[in-house]
């Protein structure tokens, strides 16, 4: 039961990590309901960086063409600078405010459920009332506006806001095309959930024991490979249809967690 727990687990990471709907929310809630019991987080903070090597993995021409060219192409610097600078705003946040936020409402239902509602709320406003798009490659991001969306990042600190869906937005707001935003938000990702996978778990360390190696391997490698599957049909969804369907996915999902907290059931 605990590796059929772990492999459920695993794809839900994997199919919500870049989806602007929360995955830690949503890992936080199944495990609730089904039960399972995560010392420490070990095992959600593993399989979270499973969904980061699918990214990783999905775009690793990209990445090896900037490693590459590093040493001696402008472009390839200006991208690696862009995301760097993207990353430091969350970073601080996290440096001097991430424990006090966990330690206040990391698994906190109901600012989760209202972390729903008006993610959704505002996911829609911005998608009717955003700016023409002037960003249409998330290589070619202004670094201003990419530190801009950065901002917007460490918004997800809040349990329910979604790393993802807070740079969605921003990317939007600042003028990215909606395949760019997305595409940034891929991206960004790297290094903000390597830097976190790698401060957690040191964190920790203690806790891995070999007792539990099989079902972080489930976990881990059915997240890896959800997510593999759901990135690119992602981007080309929004790129047809925008964001307003997971902006009602979320409300929809709010109110029936805020129903299920008063009825008792969670």
């Amino acid at each position: 039961m605990d590796l059929l727990a772990a492999a459920l687990l695993g794809i839900v990471q994997g199919l919500t990590e870049f989806l602007p709907i929360s995955s830690t929310a949503h890992l936080l809630i199944t495990e609730r309901l089904i039960g399972f019991n995560d010392p420490s987080s070990l095992f959600t903070i593993t399989i979270q960086f499973g969904s980061v090597l699918a990214v990783m993995w999905l775009y690793r021409e990209k990445l090896f063409h900037v490693l590459r060219g590093l040493p001696s192409d402008p472009e390839a610097r200006r991208f690696a600078f862009m995301i760097l600078l993207a990353f430091v705003p969350a970073a601080v946040v996290a440096k001097f405010y991430g424990e006090q936020v966990k330690g206040l409402l990391h698994g906190n239902l109901k600012v989760i459920a209202w972390a729903f509602i008006v993610g959704g709320v505002v996911m829609l406003v911005v998608e009717r009332l955003r700016p023409k798009p002037l960003v249409f490659s998330a290589d070619r991001t202004p670094v201003a506006r990419a530190v801009a969306v950065g901002c917007c990042q460490a918004l997800a600190l809040v349990p329910g806001v979604s790393r993802s869906g807070a740079t969605i937005i921003g990317g939007l707001l600042f003028g990215l095309e909606r395949k760019a935003a997305a595409e940034f938000s891929f991206f960004l990702a790297m290094p903000t959930m390597g830097a976190a996978f790698a401060h957690d778990m040191w964190e920790v360390r203690h806790s891995l024991t070999a007792d539990r190696g099989a079902e972080i391997a489930v976990g881990f490698i059915l997240a890896f490979v959800a997510a593999a599957l759901v990135v690119k049909p992602f981007l080309e969804y929004v790129g047809r249809s925008g964001f307003a369907p997971f902006a009602w996915y979320r409300i929809a999902a709010g109110i029936a967690l805020l129903a299920a907290i008063a009825a008792g059931w969670i």
